[in-house]
């Protein structure tokens, strides 16, 4: 039913449990680098409601959430609830446009529940379209950036050879899919056999280069006889730099990533080979997702119709239990998972 001033105050008596932002990691994050806590729900206030957690979005890009210093959005404070995407249910509303029932998508934070105080930044989901997980992967920030990333700053042409670091990852899966149907040539650089094997016989790539194998360069001296035209990087490190030797004339790299450096506890190592630039008049751009938060509807309009049409496939890895964060946030950094990973909160 619709929560009213007045009302049994079940919402108030449920509890909370967080997961918070205890102190600046040092290298990889650790358990006491985070505190578990609770605290009562709360009644939403006229005009919002609250939300349950059902999934959360473990991505890369929280690693740099937690240090402070300058960047694209502000750190996570010492002592907050960490930031994260997720998608839930509303149990409790006083708004007529996020009914009881609604499931959306929005930065619920590693949290059980959020109270929001009205609906910006929540966006309505339908699982008519795609199942929960879905919309976190493809449908969701991930395959916005590699959407985006890929077309609007890599601009592939058909034809042209695309290789992808990360390839069988959230962001990864996707902008192989993407330049694939767009005709593009396509290899991916992946961490192991069976990771390989998925990128070539389920997503569709012309070829993969297990990078924990044998030798990138000679790979690429393979698999891109004719050079490339566009990298997509998601780990930087020494993968960038070894692609930036086989550039083409105007080709365009994509940097989407380092995570081969978020844990770094020294300088981030920049790229050595970055003459290859200015010897081929290439261009390397970077690409921040929340730049096209407008778009999003039309990144999710085309990929949910390549999925109906099955032209597009996605693999998710799920964890289950809160309690359990992070020791799956961590999974991202020793590459375990396999897929985009998500935490399952509740069902």
């Amino acid at each position: 039913m619709r929560a009213r001033a007045g009302a049994p105050g079940y919402i108030r008596r449920m509890l909370n449990h967080q997961v918070r932002l205890a102190a600046r990691p040092v290298g990889l994050p650790k358990r006491n680098d985070w505190s578990f806590t609770e605290e009562p729900v709360g009644e939403p206030p006229e005009g919002g409601f609250v939300v349950k957690t059902l999934m959360l979005s473990l991505d890369p890009a929280m690693r740099g959430w937690m240090n402070e210093g300058r960047s694209y959005i502000p750190p996570v404070g010492i002592g907050e609830v960490m930031r994260a995407g997720g998608v839930g249910v509303v149990i409790a509303s006083k708004s007529p446009a996020f009914p009881i029932g609604t499931h959306v998508s929005a930065g619920l934070g590693v949290q059980e529940y959020r109270v929001f105080t009205s609906g910006k930044g929540v966006e309505r989901i339908e699982l008519s379209i795609a199942p929960l997980e879905k919309w976190l992967n493809a449908l969701g920030m991930p395959g916005m950036t590699a959407y985006f990333g890929l077309l609007d700053v890599g601009q592939p042409k058909p034809g042209e050879t695309v290789v992808v670091s990360g390839a069988a990852g959230a962001v990864g899966q996707t902008v192989g899919q993407v330049a694939k149907l767009k005709g593009c040539r396509v290899v991916g650089i992946a961490g192991g056999a069976a990771k390989c094997d998925f990128v070539v016989k389920e997503l569709g790539f012309d070829a993969c280069i297990d990078y924990r194998a044998g030798e990138v360069r000679e790979g690429l001296k393979q698999h891109c006889p004719s050079g490339v035209d566009v990298y997509f990087d998601n780990v930087g490190g020494e993968i960038l730099d070894t692609v930036l030797t086989r550039l083409n004339k105007k080709a365009r790299v994509v940097i989407c990533g380092a995570i081969s450096q978020y844990n770094s506890t020294t300088a981030v190592k920049g790229p050595a080979n970055y003459l290859s630039l200015l010897v081929n008049r290439a261009r390397m751009e970077g690409i921040v997702v929340f730049d096209y938060a407008d778009r999003y509807p039309e990144g999710i309009a085309q990929l949910a119709a390549w999925m109906k049409e099955g032209k597009f496939v996605s693999r998710e890895d799920v964890v289950d239990g809160l309690e359990h964060f992070p020791e799956a946030l961590l999974k991202l950094f020793s590459g375990e998972n396999f897929g985009k990973l998500v935490l399952r909160v509740a069902s």
